[in-house]
């Protein structure tokens, strides 16, 4: 098996567009996940809007945190099928780099 020229692979219109689809997906969801990881100890620290009664002793602190994991699942989750699809786009250019259309 050859190496591969990353380079020309590289600087192929099909990985540029790859590239592109890749961080408009990740960008995003990056962005929500600081956001929404660092607002929790902002609320806990500096307001009391969290420590107000959800429902029975349970506040709305607790809820909050309980929500955080799900939402990390939740992206985990995500993000691993749309890296599938992500993957085989990526297999699909080494293919056509080893059968030589790209010059």
């Amino acid at each position: 098996m050859s190496e591969i020229d990353y380079k020309k692979i590289a600087s192929q219109p099909e990985f540029e567009s790859l590239l592109k689809k890749r961080n408009k997906f990740i960008l995003p969801i990056t962005i929500f996940f600081i956001i929404a990881t660092l607002i929790f100890p902002v609320l806990t620290g500096y307001t009391d809007i969290l420590n107000n009664e959800a429902f029975g002793n349970i506040s709305w602190a607790w809820i909050y945190a309980l929500l955080l994991f799900v939402m990390v699942w939740t992206l985990v989750t995500v993000y691993m099928k749309r890296a599938k699809t992500f993957d085989k786009e990526a297999d699909e250019i080494i293919r056509k780099y080893r059968e030589g259309e790209y010059k």
